[in-house]
């Protein structure tokens, strides 16, 4: 018999309620999503400890989660929850950011912000957010062709950093866009037709940073609202362009560092 030490009152939830969160419909219904491994759960235990709902795992947790309702499986029907080939032995049920999806942007917007226009791969999304954390962005725009932040990929390529800054995913980028130029940020677009001079990522006390779709780039909308294009220099001969998340990693690297 399974049993969640810690939380006798409430019923077990059948393995369906956790496997449903691998689907955006499960997740606003369930309004909770998926962060599989440790090293990713202990990244948001020590980030935003009160968004953790649940553990659930094969083994005996260590006493660092025993603050937590718990609920032991077995080795299939972890198997069955998992997103992964090979899961990892624990995974946590965390709270749904409801802002996530919000068209508004926060009270503390922060200094730099990165903008990613339909970039459909999950895994470059992730690993962007997981980038923006690194480098100290304050938050990430997404549109809604974007995969979801909070799909299984996505989140396994953040590393436990999706909650480490807001996010939005809107239709309504353009006209956030526009409210941050008001505001003074400056709008970078990085475009194969832009210049190369890193220099326009530096010395920005505010800065929003776009990147486009992975096939297409940026639309003619966000180049034409951005205050300047950026072009990072490859060697064209062997390389047409780079992957949107290594283009993306390079240039918030060039934003925190003053040449």
């Amino acid at each position: 018999m399974l049993c969640m030490p810690n939380d006798r009152t409430n019923p077990l939830k059948p393995i369906k309620w956790y496997k449903n969160l691998a689907t955006r419909k499960g997740r606003l219904e369930a309004k909770a999503f998926l962060v599989e491994g440790t090293r990713a759960i202990r990244q948001i235990i020590s980030n935003n400890p009160d968004e953790l709902i649940e553990i659930v795992s094969t083994k005996k947790l260590a006493p660092f989660y025993h603050n937590y309702a718990k609920r032991y499986v077995t080795d299939s029907q972890l198997c069955s929850i998992s997103s992964t080939k090979t899961p990892q032995e624990t995974i946590a049920v965390v709270r749904l950011p409801l802002d996530m999806y919000s068209d508004h942007l926060p009270d503390k917007i922060g200094t730099k912000i990165l903008l990613l226009e339909d970039v459909q791969d999950p895994g470059n999304v992730g690993t962007l957010i997981r980038t923006a954390a690194a480098f100290d962005f304050s938050g990430v725009i997404l549109t809604e062709k974007c995969a979801d932040p909070l799909s299984p990929k996505c989140v396994q390529s953040t590393a436990g950093t999706v909650l480490s800054l807001w996010i939005r995913r809107t239709s309504r980028y353009l006209e956030l866009a526009e409210a941050l130029k008001r505001s003074g940020y400056l709008l970078v677009a990085a475009d194969l037709g832009g210049v190369e001079d890193p220099s326009v990522l530096q010395h920005q006390d505010k800065l929003l940073l776009a990147l486009g779709n992975e096939a297409a780039g940026l639309s003619r909308s966000v180049l034409k609202a951005s205050n300047c294009r950026l072009r990072i220099p490859i060697i064209q001969g062997k390389a047409e362009s780079l992957n949107v998340a290594a283009c993306g990693a390079i240039c918030m690297y060039l934003s925190c560092h003053k040449c």
